[in-house]
């Protein structure tokens, strides 16, 4: 199988993928997309971001890091963030991107490795004990961190390939929350800090842009007429007392009020308009006949 693919790309990236969980004897777990059921690999991204698996290598021998390279080509060897992919340990690459070259060996220690694209750089290990039993997997206590547990599928003690090692089915933040506030006082008290707050900040912002607005205002009226802003701060700081206004204030009104008293009272007669006959109606433009009665 050949692999094309660049050694630098997404190298920061794949860092971050682990091995998740392994089972080796697989009689009860999931199938292949033939049908049938294999020894399984599952990888997780522990990144918040997706990567390109295609440029790596799984294998379990150390001494052929290169054993088997994801190939090119499949758009699902693009994993999403935080999301799992499974890979089948069976011998056949030939069926697929996700069926490995090698398999696992049943009753006897298994080390799997991941290498990046170059082939050297190892990126994640772990050791299968011997001591696995069919249909028991190994797995992290939590996605692609913790410590390595052997689970059997029961109640408490999930076998979970392509999903997370931990299922969730309750929020207990959620469950917290309700017992210490079962009549959703807090939570109202809280809505409402949470609205006033944001109303007041919107003000605060509001106060602060208009405060920036004027001065922004009255520096460009500054530089327009030519005036230093430190001179004409000097300048109203000197001129600006109460006595001084008023003065202002009163030569102002009395140069208004200098010129001679008017009447201001405004009188409305009705005036009569003339006869006019063409107004009347009992002239008209042709006049009307008369009619007479004759006797016989």
């Amino acid at each position: 199988m050949m692999l094309l693919a660049a050694p630098g790309a997404d190298a920061a990236s794949r860092e971050a993928i682990r091995i998740n969980e392994v089972m080796v004897v697989n009689d009860n777990s999931m199938v292949d997309e033939y049908g049938q059921r294999k020894a399984w690999i599952e990888l997780f991204n522990a990144n918040f971001a997706p990567i390109e698996i295609s440029s790596i290598y799984i294998t379990n021998d150390s001494t052929q890091p290169r054993k088997y390279p994801v190939p090119l080509g499949d758009v699902n060897t693009k994993m999403p963030k935080r999301q799992h992919v499974v890979f089948f340990a069976d011998g056949e690459p030939n069926k697929g991107t996700f069926h490995t070259s090698f398999t696992l060996t049943p009753g006897q220690d298994n080390w799997i490795g991941i290498y990046d694209a170059d082939g050297i750089k190892l990126i994640d290990q772990v050791l299968v004990p011997a001591s696995l039993l069919p249909g028991q997997s190994y797995a992290r206590t939590e996605d692609g961190a913790g410590e390595w547990t052997v689970r059997t599928g029961g109640e408490n003690d999930y076998i979970t390939p392509s999903s997370a090692n931990i299922i969730k089915d309750t929020n207990h933040k959620i469950e917290e929350f309700a017992t210490r506030d079962g009549n959703g006082f807090g939570m109202t008290v809280m809505a409402m800090c949470i609205v006033f707050s944001a109303l007041l900040l919107l003000c605060l912002s509001f106060y602060a842009i208009g405060k920036i607005g004027g001065a922004v205002s009255k520096m460009n009226k500054f530089r327009a007429h030519g005036v230093d802003r430190r001179e004409a701060s000097e300048e109203i700081a000197v001129h600006d007392s109460g006595e001084e206004i008023a003065a202002i204030s009163m030569a102002l009104y009395e140069h208004l009020n200098a010129h001679d008293t008017e009447n201001t009272i405004l009188t409305i007669n009705k005036v009569k308009r003339a006869y006019s006959p063409w107004s009347s109606k009992i002239y008209g433009l042709r006049e009307v006949p008369a009619h007479r009665h004759t006797s016989r």
